[in-house]
């Protein structure tokens, strides 16, 4: 069986007939789009996605930093700048 990362579910069919009342219905929150009992997709709000994308470069900045942490450093005087 396949773990479903949402509280909230639509079949395909159900979505095609209800789409503007199930995005209405699930306001910020994530619904999974079940195919045959099994998720097939994950319908999410723009906002949602927005934080996402945002979450996502937040983590990529920090593994950056720490992978940068030990240098190399490049020594610089303020007053050449």
């Amino acid at each position: 069986m396949e773990t479903i990362y949402s509280n909230k579910t639509v079949s395909v069919t159900e979505l095609k007939r209800n789409l503007s009342a199930i995005l209405s219905e699930a306001g910020d929150d994530p619904v999974a789009v079940l195919n045959h009992n099994k998720p097939e997709a994950y319908l999410l709000s723009a906002a949602y996605y927005e934080r996402l994308l945002e979450r996502l470069e937040d983590l990529e900045d920090a593994r950056l930093v720490r992978e940068r942490a030990d240098g190399p450093f490049v020594e610089v005087d303020i007053d050449a700048l």
